[in-house]
């Protein structure tokens, strides 16, 4: 299984966002208190999240709870990595993979980092920016394990096409 976890959100938009990828990806989300926002639906739903009632998430009330809970490989997305998030190998399908991002503000804690130094790793970037939207960086992360994965089950084509309407391979 693939998780995405946000070690306290503070952006109701970027959780919104992650949130809307997460059911589009048959990928669970994992969110660690504090919250920077309410869990509610009128503060998400201003993300454009509509299909909550499909996404399978899970609240905790701080590291140690959720670290309980879940056993798999963690990857950790810090400005204090090194490794390109490409430079994995996530191709194992049966393995729960956790992609573990920040709170916007000021990320991961060196702490939680420490224990797992060979999995952080850094989105490549230029130096004119300390970092990408949080949303942003949980989806090329996700997309890039799911292409290693060779999607898993997801559809190649829209389920909703126009039948008069079709591209020849």
């Amino acid at each position: 299984m693939i998780n995405i976890v946000l070690y306290e959100p503070e952006i109701p938009g970027n959780t919104g966002n992650i949130m809307r990828t997460c059911v589009a990806t048959g990928t669970r989300l994992h969110l660690i208190e504090p919250l920077g926002f309410k869990l509610d639906e009128s503060s998400i739903k201003r993300s454009g999240v509509n299909y909550i009632d499909k996404l399978e998430y899970k609240v905790y009330k701080n590291w140690d709870e959720f670290k309980k809970a879940n056993k798999g490989t963690y990857y950790f997305f810090t400005r204090y990595g090194h490794k390109p998030h490409s430079s994995f190998d996530y191709s194992n399908k049966e393995e729960d993979i956790y992609l573990i991002f920040g709170k916007e503000s000021t990320g991961i804690p060196k702490e939680i980092l420490r224990e797992d130094l060979d999995r952080c790793m850094r989105i490549p970037m230029t130096d004119n920016v300390r970092s990408l939207n949080l949303s942003n960086c949980a989806a090329i992360v996700l997309y890039e394990v799911l292409r290693q994965q060779d999607y898993r089950d997801l559809l190649r084509d829209e389920p909703h096409k126009d039948k008069d309407f079709i591209i020849k391979d």
